[in-house]
């Protein structure tokens, strides 16, 4: 059987298995016992309480599966797959169509990459920059999405702006006027986040984006914590280019990611992966890592089984418990935003300065085996939690249980 007619039998076999978990909406894993019929199956430790999709989100196996049966199938023929009209070619067409789907763009307008930052990096560097052109960011901004911009920076002249988002800062109207206020006549590119990674407040594109348009400047959005979190539609946000990857809450393969470039754009935009076409596999970047775009297909089409309407639903569900929990435990300080509307699956607290948050982090996972990110140390002493639909109300509240007794 080709790798094209097993992604058809697999997508119907993913849709089957995630309706039933959308219908539960509390899909089980090997660390808590017998998995639930029809739900994926994960491959985490037993026992470990794993609330850290916001750095790596853990693959099924299927998603696993289908990885290395692509992998298998091209060593079979590796000329006749890849090359031409080969069935690796036809199969990942397929999934930069699931994907387009999924973000609300056309196929020809996505770029397959291998994360965020490489999408970002070949973003920025598709532009033509002149000395003194500069870039209007965020001083919340991932150093995986903003160092192509500290490096143009350094290489060739420009100037990168950083307005100052305070953890306390969450109005959306606020913000926008902020960003409005420091665009100047040479601003060539509005850079943000659509989720903060340090506190998850989302922040208001389709605003931004209309600013950027209206001074004549590019929207560009990292959207590393945002697909496969809460919905995304990059024609609705109005942004020029929108970059993402697939290992964070997709769910998907490590190594993989996409850069979406709006046709209104592409005269500014001009990758070199577009130098001889649109199919970006193989024409002028070399061969891509072909099996795992394929597991991409498998971890949007895991995504688009349950909708992105309630893989947030459910996310939102498990925040609100880790919400509340957190308040309970006095010496916590809550830094993400309290409203439902403006917050997201990533919860960030603040903990105290005697307890300095790499080893919090450490003591939860050696003693507790709970697993959270640390904030980096240049915006606060904290910790983020991140949980996702393959987590349960029993991993919050050990988490939970955790920290209360390491604070006591």
């Amino acid at each position: 059987m080709s790798e094209a007619t097993r992604s058809a039998t697999d997508r119907r076999g993913f849709l089957g298995a995630m309706s039933a978990v959308a219908l539960t909406g509390r899909p089980s894993t090997p660390a808590r016992g017998a998995v639930a019929a029809g739900a994926p199956r994960y491959l985490l430790e037993a026992g470990l309480v794993y609330l850290n999709t916001g750095s790596v989100g853990p693959a099924s196996q299927a998603i696993l599966d289908r990885t290395v049966r692509a992998w298998r199938e091209i060593e079979s023929n590796p000329v006749g797959m890849i090359y031409g009209n080969g069935a690796m070619h036809q199969a990942t067409d397929v999934v930069r169509q699931h994907m387009a789907t999924f973000l609300g763009c056309t196929a020809d307008e996505l770029l397959l990459t291998r994360s965020t930052t490489d999408a970002m990096n070949s973003l920025a560097f598709a532009l033509q920059w002149a000395p003194g052109d500069r870039v209007l960011t965020t001083d919340q901004e991932h150093h995986g999405g903003s160092v192509c911009w500290s490096y143009l920076a350094r290489r060739q002249g420009i100037v990168v702006d950083r307005v100052a988002i305070a953890t306390t800062d969450h109005d959306p109207a606020v913000i926008v006027e902020r960003l409005a206020a420091a665009v100047t006549a040479k601003t060539k590119v509005i850079s943000v986040s659509h989720v903060i990674t340090t506190t998850g407040l989302r922040m208001p594109i389709a605003e931004i984006a209309a600013l950027a348009r209206s001074r004549g400047a590019l929207c560009v959005v990292d959207g590393a914590q945002a697909v496969g979190h809460v919905p995304v539609d990059v024609r609705a946000l109005g942004c020029h280019a929108y970059a993402a990857c697939g290992h964070k809450w997709l769910l998907g393969p490590k190594g993989t990611g996409l850069l979406f470039i709006s046709r209104d754009a592409e005269d500014r935009i001009q990758p070199v992966q577009r130098e001889e076409g649109r199919r970006f596999v193989v024409n002028s970047t070399g061969i891509g890592s072909l099996p795992l775009v394929l597991g991409l297909g498998a971890a949007v089409e895991q995504a688009q089984a349950v909708g992105a309407a309630g893989i947030e639903r459910r996310i939102m569900e498990l925040r609100a418990r880790v919400y509340a929990g957190i308040q309970a435990i006095s010496a916590l300080t809550m830094a993400s935003p309290a409203s439902a509307s403006l917050g997201t699956g990533l919860v960030a607290v603040r903990v105290p300065d005697t307890q300095p948050a790499d080893a919090l982090r450490d003591r939860l996972r050696d003693r507790h085996r709970v697993i959270v990110k640390m904030v980096e140390k240049q915006w606060f002493n904290g910790i983020r939690l991140s949980a996702h639909i393959f987590n349960t109300e029993a991993d919050v509240d050990a988490a939970l249980a955790a920290l209360r007794a390491e604070l006591a």
